[in-house]
């Protein structure tokens, strides 16, 4: 007897996979087909844990610390950046790099790079430890300025600083609705404090976050298909908390516990930026096996077509 009779599922649209993802996914696997050596990749190359699991049976060595990397490898920079001491580091190891960072973390870097430049203190809302984090926070060298990290309302108000001439950037991840309150309590302690050109958040995080706050008000219950460690996968979970609708954050369907949508009668199911589109159908596979039916939702206007190409170097292999 089927266990989820009656119950509805709605998807949200887009979900999984954004352009920075198949970029860095795209680069590792090319290398891989191209080289016989060892591939190295500085950190998980993106945030999913069967990702990573599926390379490392291919025989790629994801390291933290660079020494580890022989000289004259292959490395390959993650999606989330690095600093610049680590390429300094790879340089004086004579490693051949390809670089998988995402062109929107890298438009980052360069804002940091210039006002580095010009002695501009820069203040980088994110959260600490995160690797996108730590690779932007490396970007700043400056005998001038400094570059202070703010995690909340909080740290902006116990900020200090002797510089007149600040500007802010944000970790690509976060959304507008996750910056809004830091940048206003920023704007309103500085007022001169420059922001971006163009707003830093990554328009596949902004996009997966509206699309949730989209079907949010149609369910009782949400489902986020992504890893533990992935950032945005972990701010549409929080998001519907924030909305009152229980919600969980799964790597797979052997993490649903089906006892929690027997009382259900809509449920929303979405997937983070890093989360393979075959573990999102396996999930509803699962949910329909069961008896859950899903509920055409019109939002096909939210389709994203944007794509980033890979180095010149590797198409050319």
């Amino acid at each position: 007897m089927n266990k989820l009779n009656g119950l509805k599922i709605i998807l949200a649209t887009p979900r999984g996979f954004c352009a920075g993802v198949e970029r860095a996914v795209g680069i590792l696997q090319k290398a891989i087909d191209a080289f016989d050596s060892p591939v190295y990749v500085k950190h998980e190359v993106v945030h999913n844990k069967h990702i990573i699991a599926d390379f490392k049976k291919k025989g790629v060595k994801f390291i933290e610390d660079i020494d580890l990397v022989p000289d004259n490898s292959i490395l390959i920079y993650s999606a989330h950046g690095v600093s610049k001491s680590v390429k300094e580091a790879a340089k004086l190891k004579n490693l051949k790099i390809f670089d998988a960072t995402c062109p929107l973390v890298t438009k980052v870097h360069i804002e940091v790079h210039k006002h580095a430049k010009n002695g501009t203190d820069v203040i980088l809302i994110g959260h600490s430890g995160h690797p996108e984090i730590e690779g932007t926070m490396g970007q700043y060298d400056s005998q001038k300025g400094r570059i202070h990290l703010v995690e909340s309302e909080g740290d902006v108000e116990k900020l200090e600083t002797n510089n007149d001439d600040i500007a802010y950037v944000t970790q690509t991840t976060l959304s507008m609705d996750d910056t809004r309150k830091i940048i206003d309590c920023l704007t309103k302690k500085y007022p001169d404090i420059k922001s971006p050109a163009k707003d830093d958040i990554c328009y596949a995080t902004q996009n997966r976050q509206d699309a949730v706050n989209s079907i949010i008000k149609y369910c009782d219950f949400l489902v986020v298909i992504g890893s533990k460690n992935s950032s945005n996968s972990k701010r549409l979970a929080e998001l519907g908390m924030k909305n009152d609708i229980p919600s969980i954050l799964i790597d797979d369907k052997n993490d649903l516990d089906i006892n929690l949508l027997r009382d259900k009668k809509v449920v929303g199911v979405t997937a983070g930026a890093s989360a393979p589109e075959i573990i999102f159908t396996d999930v509803l596979d699962y949910l329909t096996n069961l008896g859950a039916v899903i509920e055409n939702f019109d939002n096909e206007d939210r389709l994203e077509n944007i794509t980033f190409s890979l180095p010149k170097e590797l198409r050319e292999l």
